[in-house]
């Protein structure tokens, strides 16, 4: 491809309202085009790198033994409603939804377990016909709040979903264990950097899930892991040891203190000189159901923080909000900051992070404005309550697994994830096949995406120089760029049998032929990250030309033979 017959318009400015390097460079470069909020155009260059993606998934989900499909971007409510998740979606505000023209209401696919399950109970109906897995590579849709960080979070974006079907839980374990070695495979063709976490299943739903995290200081999601035993995990899944702390013991009477507008725990240690640690705060939260509301109210330690997602599984409610300021004091007799344990409304369940149950002749409130008791004891003054994993962890806490070495946090883009499903949908759908025995069982499912688009970005993001991308070979629009020096015939002519000569050979070349200065076009070509780089300059004519790459910038001379052997080498 010729650069002045390109669609191809680079700018010398980033744009404003680009938050992260990737969005900044492609947008600067404009491979990737802002159509509005959460969607974009991709034009011709950028759309190279997305179909050479999109091949290298697709070859190794072919290679594991997984068969591709195309599933209706647009769904119709009932298949939703049969597994239960409409209201979840319509809920979080996260789905399109529409009505045609009958009236009938729909979505736009924000992910296809549904419309795969239908697909697979219309034909399949003995276990003698599992395992089997269907994938596709299809756009997808979410009514993001805030679409931001450009390919990372939009509203419109291209994916890879895979769905196993099995009879059994060890079969299941097979084709997730394919399909994730089919991911490393991938991401290793690509050149990706990653680490592999514990994940929380979200509303997708199901038994486990591994995240595959891309590590770049611009990632939204945080990162735990071990650098002893490799123990990882995504921050809403994360659990930890806690370091050791030093309880006191207290007057072991119980006492009602008098804390006059004392509601923090800040405030609180600085007032009675007690360590956060042996204080147990209590909040509370309106759980919304399908069908119904309740409060819970939730006691953790005092310098502790609460994983809001690991509260929402436990309770398994479509979703929660930290109880309102008249709430609270309806449900507890007193203002905001005095809530606790004692004479709590019967409406509210009372539960228990694990990390109160080491904790004695602690400081709490007492549901009484102005007050807290202390010296409160489990046992003695009140039972523990149900106890649960539902603190955030933190770096520097101890590894849950190893026990040996502390957390390290890092910052990671998720690009992949996949999940044990079970029978969540197949019993809801009814997807059944009869076994050996001649029952009829749900099929065993699992789920394994991959965010085709968000690879773009995530590859920018590992790789990058302050001049522009640096593409790794396998996701490269073109393989090499030829330049030339000056305008004359010479070294014009020469440049463009070159290029002839390795377009002939079946490389993916780029000239530069464009009638605009040797420094603009060397600015254009750092910008759009063109792995190699030839230069026809002053030696063309004696057939040397200068060879560099863009990762490392080195320069050398070669002859045509040379250019030859070193992209065969290199290609």
């Amino acid at each position: 491809m010729k650069l002045s017959k390109a669609f191809l318009f680079t700018t010398k400015e980033y744009p404003k309202d680009a938050d992260v390097i990737s969005d900044k460079l492609l947008r600067k470069s404009n491979l990737l085009v802002k159509s509005h909020a959460g969607f974009f155009y991709f034009t011709p260059l950028l759309n190279r790198t997305l179909k050479k993606i999109r091949n290298i998934i697709s070859e190794e989900m072919d290679g594991a033994g997984a068969q591709e499909v195309l599933m209706p971007i647009l769904m119709k409510k009932e298949l939703w409603e049969e597994s239960g998740r409409w209201d979840t979606y319509l809920n979080a505000e996260i789905m399109f939804h529409l009505k045609n023209r009958k009236n009938v209401e729909m979505c736009l696919g924000p992910t296809h377990e549904e419309a795969v399950t239908d697909l697979v109970r219309k034909f399949i109906t003995s276990y003698k016909q599992l395992p089997v897995i269907l994938y596709q590579q299809n756009t997808k849709f979410r009514d993001e709040i805030r679409p931001r960080f450009g390919l990372m979070r939009t509203s419109e974006f291209i994916m890879k979903d895979a769905y196993s079907f099995d009879s059994s839980e060890e079969g299941l374990d097979i084709s997730y264990r394919t399909m994730r070695e089919a991911y490393r495979r991938i991401f290793k063709r690509i050149g990706l950097e990653y680490i592999i976490v514990q994940a929380d299943s979200g509303a997708i739903g199901g038994s486990g899930s591994e995240e595959f995290m891309i590590t770049a200081d611009s990632g939204e999601d945080t990162i735990l892991y071990c650098p002893e035993c490799r123990y990882a995990a995504n921050l809403e899944k994360a659990g930890s040891v806690l370091n050791p702390v030093e309880f006191n013991d207290y007057n072991k009477e119980l006492i009602k203190l008098h804390t006059p507008n004392i509601r923090t725990v800040e405030e609180l240690v600085g007032f009675t000189g007690i360590p956060a640690h042996q204080m147990i705060k209590t909040i509370i939260f309106r759980l919304i159901y399908k069908d119904s509301e309740k409060f819970a109210a939730v006691m953790i330690r005092g310098d502790l923080e609460i994983n809001e997602v690991k509260l929402l599984n436990y309770f398994g409610c479509l979703d929660m909000i930290k109880a309102t300021v008249e709430e609270i004091g309806s449900l507890t007799g007193a203002e905001v900051g005095f809530a606790g344990p004692f004479n709590l409304n019967s409406k509210i369940q009372l539960v228990g992070d694990r990390s109160i149950a080491e904790v004695n002749y602690f400081l709490c409130g007492c549901n009484e404005t102005d007050y807290h008791n202390i010296n409160v004891c489990f046992g003695r003054d009140m039972e523990l309550p149900p106890l649960a994993d539902l603190k955030t962890a933190r770096e520097g806490e101890i590894c849950p697994e190893c026990r040996k070495s502390a957390l390290v946090q890092k910052m990671g883009i998720e690009v992949g994830h996949i999940f044990k499903l079970g029978t969540k949908y197949s019993e809801k759908m009814r997807a059944l096949v009869t076994d050996e025995s001649g029952a009829e069982i749900p099929m065993i499912m699992g789920c394994y995406g991959i965010g085709t688009s968000r690879i773009i970005s995530a590859a920018i993001e590992q790789n990058h120089d302050g001049n522009g991308i640096i593409w790794q070979n396998s996701i490269a629009p073109y393989h090499i760029l030829i330049i030339t020096v000056g305008k004359e015939p010479p070294v014009t002519d020469i440049a463009e049998e070159l290029y002839k000569s390795l377009t002939e050979k079946g490389y993916e070349v780029l000239y530069d032929d464009r009638e605009v200065s040797f420094g603009f076009k060397m600015k254009d070509a750092d910008l759009i990250g063109v792995p190699y780089r030839i230069v026809a300059g002053r030696k063309a004519s004696e057939g040397i030309f200068e060879v560099s790459k863009r990762r490392d910038g080195i320069k050398q001379e070669m002859d045509i033979d040379s250019i030859i052997t070193f992209l065969e080498t290199e290609l």
